[in-house]
């Protein structure tokens, strides 16, 4: 069954988000495992690390939401399908997933798609657009927070005879390990952020947008400044603006009100995320919407840091309150601060001990080995 299994994954583009990893991971999970696999995308930074050997690489537009577009691409599809003879079409995103849809009904191929988000929807026109991601043989949702809110809000969209299910996502823990950082790699990457001082680093990654939390991260840190009464630390905000140049001005202002221009770093990029998380000492997700997964959550307690997230979403259900990290009142300033003040007051054993509780919670049950083996074990299923 193994060798007859060929699955096409199409995803928009191949950049560092959590729906693109995911689709990498799966992509060469499945030759080790005897499969074939495709991937069809418009382009995107990690396409030059595609093993080109084992993973076959299609280029088409299929990020872009002109209706003609997506019709253009069906056709396209249909052809790949048939010329390929595809076993599964896999659709990471909404507008591509039209096109699977169209491409599966007339090639009668299984048809598989991956809920990522909450794909906010103000109208029926929207909330339809949306529906095409329920519309498959298999749905697989990448957390409890992401299948409750399919069951309530797209229920009139479900067939009784499609699969919904959970599969969480997962990261590489090999790579999110804090053993594999050297000293040397620290030091230059401090020297880079501007960091010279021995002051305990907070860092919050993430692209710069409003659901995020910047700017309650900042009023928080400024509560902390308060309650301390000196600067007893460095804060990271670490990404890109992805042309939201007002909001980054917005942020910088905010710091300069704070008047903490010297204290806080704006990091556009960093390409060692790992490296990252090992240099700091508290990792914080801020946002004020929920996360579908949270990978942030995720990678800071694979690499034994203390993690400080908002108690929505995802972060729910990868984060043991007061075990693995700590969760804080949803857009509450104040109760992030009071979070904050709290992990730097701990001792050094019991930081110890939450890193190894927080890394011993993401090996056993949110790794890339067992998402990947969950979703390739219902492929199976499906074509059987």
């Amino acid at each position: 069954m193994s060798s007859n299994l060929k699955v096409l994954q199409v995803i928009p583009k191949l950049g560092y988000g959590g729906a693109e990893t995911g689709c990498y991971d799966i992509a060469h999970y499945l030759p080790e495992n005897g499969c074939k696999s495709f991937i069809v995308t418009s382009g995107g930074d990690l396409t030059k690390f595609i093993n080109k050997e084992k993973v076959k690489l299609i280029k088409l537009p299929v990020h872009s939401k002109n209706p003609l577009l997506i019709l253009l691409n069906a056709l396209a599809l249909i052809f790949i399908i048939i010329f390929n003879n595809i076993t599964i079409v896999h659709a990471r995103s909404r507008a591509p997933a039209w096109s699977c849809l169209f491409a599966t009904k007339i090639t009668r191929r299984k048809f598989v798609t991956t809920f990522h988000g909450t794909y906010n929807f103000n109208n029926k026109l929207k909330r339809f657009y949306n529906s095409v991601m329920v519309k498959s043989n298999l749905i697989i949702a990448g957390s409890n927070f992401i299948f409750s809110h399919i069951k309530n809000n797209y229920a009139d969209y479900l067939d009784i005879k499609n699969k919904l299910l959970v599969i969480f996502r997962g990261i590489n823990v090999d790579y999110f390990d804090h053993t594999t950082k050297t000293e040397v790699e620290e030091k230059k990457l401090l020297k880079s952020w501007g960091i010279e001082e021995n002051k305990k680093i907070i860092l919050l990654p993430g692209r710069l947008t409003s659901w995020k939390g910047q700017e309650l991260f900042l009023e928080a840190l400024n509560m902390v400044n308060i309650q301390l009464g000196y600067e007893a630390f460095y804060a990271v905000i670490l990404g890109s603006e992805q042309g939201r140049d007002l909001y980054k001005k917005k942020l910088i202002r905010l710091s300069e009100q704070y008047r903490m221009t010297k204290q806080v770093k704006f990091i556009d990029h960093c390409k060692d995320m790992a490296l990252a998380y090992k240099v700091s000492d508290i990792i914080v997700s801020s946002s004020i919407e929920p996360e579908a997964f949270g990978r942030v959550a995720v990678e800071a307690q694979s690499m034994q840091k203390v993690i400080i997230a908002s108690d929505i979403g995802g972060s729910n259900e990868t984060v043991i309150n007061e075990k693995t990290g700590y969760l804080f009142e949803s857009g509450n300033a104040k109760s992030l601060s009071d979070k904050i003040l709290k992990v730097l007051n701990l001792d050094e054993t019991t930081i110890k001990t939450i890193g190894i509780e927080g890394r011993k919670n993401i090996v056993s049950k949110f790794n890339v080995e067992k998402m990947c083996f969950s979703t390739y074990s219902e492929y199976k299923k499906l074509i059987n």
